[in-house]
């Protein structure tokens, strides 16, 4: 017998862009299986009267509250206005800010948004996105030994969200379909600089993804072909034997989201292969 869904109401509060609150609260909320997040997120909260509205939103729909805001007269107000609601709150950064001090001896700068500065960091990682965007699929390849990595994989891998993943970790990304029949790039074959990593999957897998594909194909599309078993074993295969001949390294997406197995690059690239 199948458990109901419970849903529930999460809201997250912020002073700035709400990315590592929501990061956090749909990393907590997915380990719990049967229960779903109503999510409510209110970014760029930064004064008492911002404040005293979301109060009332939570009042109207009781539920978790989780927050990052620095300045602490303000997390005391949604504190101690949590604890008149009777709803649970939490600081998600307070323990790490915390543990921070205790080791480095000095408090916490509390500068709201500073994650966002535009320093080299934020400028190198817009510069791989638009690297990778333009080297999707296997686009432009000339200029391939500019690459930090290289993804190459049949249809339906996860080559492109594994290569924007990486992009906005600010690794140049480039993915190359692999085609039976069609000789991979003698750029790609010869480069020395960027990581090659081979993307497979089980059969079956590419399979259930591409029926996905196949309800918003073109009309020309060829469908049966696409989906057939036999084609695609042969396609893997292929892709396998490609990887052996020059030593690249290959990761199983089979049951990896887009961040493990972008985690798992990254620590090949770590290893030097």
């Amino acid at each position: 017998m199948t458990k109901p869904v419970n849903y529930f109401h999460l809201h997250m509060i912020s002073d700035a862009t709400g990315e590592t609150l929501i990061a956090a609260g749909r990393a907590a909320s997915a380990q719990y299986a049967h229960a779903r997040a109503i999510e409510h997120i209110y970014p760029l909260i930064r004064t008492e009267k911002q404040i005293r509205r979301v109060l009332d939103s939570i009042d109207a729909e009781p539920g978790i509250v989780l927050y990052t805001i620095i300045d602490q007269r303000l997390a005391t107000m949604i504190h101690d206005g949590c604890a008149a609601l009777g709803v649970p709150c939490v600081s998600v950064l307070e323990p790490v800010l915390g543990i921070f001090q205790s080791y480095l001896g000095t408090p916490a700068g509390r500068r709201v948004g500073a994650q966002h500065v535009l320093n080299a960091e934020y400028f190198r990682r817009i510069d791989a996105l638009n690297f990778t965007m333009e080297h999707d699929d296997g686009q432009l390849p000339l200029d391939m030994e500019e690459a930090d990595v290289v993804l190459i994989g049949i249809s339906r891998t996860s080559k492109t969200p594994t290569s924007i993943y990486l992009a906005n970790r600010g690794i140049k990304t480039v993915n190359v379909p692999i085609v039976v029949g069609v000789p991979i790039p003698d750029v790609l074959v010869h480069s020395q600089r960027p990581l090659v990593v081979g993307l497979v999957a089980s059969a079956e897998r590419i399979s259930q993804v591409r029926q996905h594909r196949v309800l918003g194909a073109s009309q020309n599309f060829d469908a049966e072909q696409y989906l057939d078993r036999a084609n695609i074993i042969e396609e893997l295969t292929y892709a396998r034997q490609i990887c052996h001949r020059h030593n690249w390294p290959m990761i199983d997406v089979s049951r990896r989201s887009i961040e493990e197995t972008a985690a798992a690059v990254l620590a090949l690239r770590a290893e030097g292969r």
